[in-house]
């Protein structure tokens, strides 16, 4: 069987069924992000990627399906500004409120920071450029799906009840940088003491209880779920079900999980495991990847 190919479950971790408490344990979520109230979820056995599919496995997708990416499609791609540096002429935008986002024609999976960039030497980097429904395509062809948001944070804890981050309260180990974020002055000066200014190689720093990799940081992580606010709190959504969430039957964002290389405390405090934020499905970005789960079915003949 093919690495990456359809049925092929090799790099994941079989996540254990259990009952743990989702959501924003510290009151350091933002308030339109809807991180409260903190409620248990019950979850079924899964299997999570160890990491975010990186370049090469998705360029064996694009080989074996012909598949086209939104951004390709589109024509462009959002970029960082620090590191795009090729052609003014293909800026196309800037994104009001957010001026280090470039809009830049020929950005993609391919070219992440534009004409003249490759992806060659970046084989084992998290694929960026991917929509969700890029994200959808590429695990189907798998044979697997996207986790849902409850599943994605009881990975990304690590069996840590209440934690902050994958491995604990306190963000720095020893005095040193366990994840790719923002240090320095955002947006202008990185200092990169992680050592990195975008991607990292998706298995950089130590991976957490689970044996999963950069949960949190590098890239943002789709998810299965519509997006909402007010997903949490049970007067809205009174039918929820008690096991296994799903989320919203509907919306107009998916959710995104876990942060990225762009991430700073005084900016976008989301690189921790409760934190949410989402975008609408064709939306790409060079800081935007994802993971794909399975899910588990009981042998027949048992009960």
């Amino acid at each position: 069987m093919r690495p990456g190919g359809r049925g092929d479950t090799r790099g994941q971790v079989a996540i254990p069924g259990g009952r743990f408490a989702m959501g924003d344990h510290f009151g350091e979520g933002y308030a339109a992000d809807g991180e409260h109230p903190v409620h248990p979820v019950t979850l079924s056995p899964f299997g999570l990627d160890a990491t975010t599919v990186t370049n090469a496995a998705f360029a064996t997708f694009v080989k074996d399906t012909g598949y086209v990416t939104d951004a390709e499609r589109w024509g462009s791609s959002a970029v960082f500004h620090l590191a795009f540096a090729g052609d003014r002429a293909d800026v196309l935008t800037s994104v009001d409120g957010a001026g280090w986002w470039l809009g830049v024609r020929g950005a993609c999976w391919r070219r992440p920071e534009g004409p003249g960039t490759s992806v060659g030497d970046r084989a084992n980097h998290p694929v960026v450029h991917v929509s969700w429904n890029d994200a959808q395509a590429y695990a189907a062809w798998a044979g697997k799906r996207l986790p849902t948001e409850a599943e994605w944070e009881y990975a990304a804890r690590g069996g840590l009840e209440g934690a902050r981050f994958p491995w604990g309260d306190e963000l720095r180990r020893g005095g040193r940088w366990p994840l790719n974020i923002w240090q320095g002055r955002f947006p202008t000066h990185n200092t990169v003491e992680d050592g990195y200014l975008t991607t990292a190689p998706v298995k950089s720093y130590r991976p957490n209880g689970y044996g999963l990799w950069q949960m949190v940081g590098n890239v943002w992580e789709w998810c299965s779920d519509w997006f909402s606010p007010r997903t949490y709190r049970r007067e809205t959504y009174p039918h929820a079900p008690p096991a296994d969430p799903a989320g919203p039957e509907e919306g107009e964002s998916r959710v995104m999980r876990g942060g990225s290389y762009l991430c700073h405390e005084s900016y976008c405090y989301r690189y921790r495991v409760a934190a949410r934020s989402s975008n609408t499905p064709d939306s790409s970005s060079g800081n935007l990847g994802f993971r794909c789960a399975t899910t588990v079915t009981a042998p027949t003949g048992t009960s």
